[in-house]
């Protein structure tokens, strides 16, 4: 049955526009490896929701329950509180909503089986760096949007005109590195905190950092009460590393899924120390919302929601260049490896589709930030379905109705705890390490520049001041390069100089008196 299935797909329009039989493949391997992907990339839909949701979104001081000062969105405060599950609702759907738009759109019309979603590092540099924790930083999470849209325009227009590629290897190729790691530790160190992760580091008046994890902690002050290491819902969240570590170690697709589906099942049981559905109003009103089980939320607070009203100022600009580069550099650069890891370059560094490819890459953030999320790139995620012999767009369709089929479960993709996604955030930071190993470690020149990288993310909690200090010491370490070579330059028209004054001195006429 499923040979006969094959064989009539593959002779049908489908296996025709796909290129089926072309690229050595069939209806069911396409589906395995839709399937691959999924699994191994369905966690940013609350992953990418939780993180976004944490700027606040468009919550304010406005949505307090009264009485309510200005610090309201950074202490407990039931109003608020119920505005960000609101958020987070709309956030799930609008990622998921994206990734849909972006996959289908990468098999339609590129027919690549490449999956695309909103990406690990905007997310985070929109939250910490652009917004702050619940709005506390300089600019608001409307404005952030904005920008997004001006970069995803940007990046369409570099794609089109075919400058992606020559833009990208401009960049030193120790700081493309260096950034590749350092937001991964970035995004470690997030998973490592309270209000995203498993509540490992938290402040300290002297050291700045130090291990928490306490059983309780005092709202008004953050001081650690009933000491350290002692948080239940901490060591539940190790439980879930240790799961998907063990998943990964056996090559188990899906890994990182199954740990956040064990802890937060035992985080929806009520009445527990680890319950993300505390016996308090919001909790209460989050548990009814949890019942519904199967849902569709409509997108109420994130979606068109950009303003251009800010962009007199200078942060606003250094945000778009920031969000440039690294779009540049990561989302080109893992397309690439994607096109390496599935045999479809050529001779020459290109691949079938690759035109379209970008072009769809850089769409699809301009509907993200439509729908209130950041860009939306390929996922390196894709890379499972590729070993499971996904060859035609035709996978990256399917992914797409699969993202589809989940905006369906909102209620309980909305009601997964941080503690659960912080080991996942963990896990992303322990992939995007990998490419420290071919950094030329040898060459300082190369490492300082990398390490300055890759450091400074995430001890100054600015994705952009570790790419500025990247380039700037490089470009400072270049110097000496640069004045030797124009010395040598000096030198050598002054060597042709005086040989052509030699020549002319010989055979200039001699007067006779």
């Amino acid at each position: 049955m499923e040979k006969a299935l094959n064989e009539a797909v593959s002779k049908s329009f489908v296996g025709s526009y796909f290129k089926l039989e072309q690229r050595k493949s069939c209806f069911t391997r396409e589906l395995r490896a839709a399937i691959a992907t999924f699994l191994t990339m369905a966690y940013i839909i609350t992953v990418n929701a939780t993180i976004i949701a944490a700027s606040g979104g468009t919550c304010s001081v406005a949505d307090c329950s009264s009485p309510a000062g200005p610090d309201c969105r950074v202490k407990p405060n039931v109003g608020y509180e119920t505005c960000l599950a609101k958020t987070k609702s709309d956030l799930v759907v609008a990622t998921a909503v994206s990734a849909l738009v972006g996959s289908v759109a990468m098999g339609l019309l590129a027919n690549l089986p490449l999956g695309l979603a909103p990406a690990m590092g905007p997310n985070a540099y929109l939250t910490f760096n652009l917004v702050g924790f619940h709005g506390t930083g300089s600019i608001s999470y409307q404005t952030a949007l904005a920008v997004f849209l001006v970069e995803g325009c940007a990046f369409l227009f570099i794609s089109a005109v075919g400058l992606r590629g020559k833009l990208a290897k401009l960049i030193p190729h120790s700081v493309r590195l260096g950034c590749a790691a350092g937001i991964g530790l970035f995004i470690a160190f997030t998973g490592l905190q309270s209000s995203l992760g498993v509540g490992l580091i938290g402040p300290d008046p002297s050291n700045l950092v130090t291990i928490t994890a306490c059983k309780m902690v005092d709202p008004e002050t953050g001081a650690c009460l009933g000491g350290k290491l002692q948080s239940p819902k901490f060591w539940l969240g190790i439980v879930g590393l240790l799961i998907t570590s063990y998943g990964l170690m056996k090559n188990i697709k899906g890994s990182m899924i199954y740990g956040i589906v064990f802890v937060t099942f035992v985080s929806w049981f009520r009445h527990t120390e680890v319950t993300y559905f505390p016996d308090t109003p919001v909790g209460d009103e989050s548990y009814e919302y949890f019942k519904q089980v199967v849902g569709f939320h409509k997108i109420e607070s994130t979606a068109g929601m950009m303003s251009f009203s800010d962009f007199n100022e200078k942060g606003v600009w250094v945000a778009l260049g920031t969000l440039f580069y690294v779009d540049v550099l990561a989302i080109t650069g893992t397309m690439y490896t994607m096109a390496e890891i599935g045999g479809f370059l050529d001779e020459k560094g290109h691949f079938e589709g690759e035109y379209v490819a970008y072009m769809v890459d850089a769409g699809s953030t301009i509907v993200g930030s439509a729908l209130g999320v950041s860009s939306t790139a390929t996922f390196v995620e894709s890379s499972a379905g590729l070993r499971e012999g996904g060859r035609t767009g035709l996978t990256a369709v399917f992914v797409g109705f699969f993202f589809f089929l989940s905006l369906f479960f909102t209620p309980l993709l909305s009601s997964v705890p941080p503690w659960a996604i912080g080991p996942s955030l963990v896990m992303v930071g322990v992939m995007m390490m990998k490419v420290v190993k071919d950094i030329d470690w040898n060459n300082t020149k190369d490492a300082v520049p990398a390490f300055a990288t890759m450091l400074l993310m995430p001890l100054t909690y600015s994705i952009a001041n570790g790419i500025i200090a990247g380039i700037g010491l490089y470009i400072a370490l270049s110097l000496y390069d640069y004045a030797a070579s124009i010395v040598h330059w000096l030198r050598k028209m002054k060597r042709m100089v005086a040989k052509e004054q030699n020549q002319v001195s010989a055979t200039a006429p001699v007067e006779i008196i």
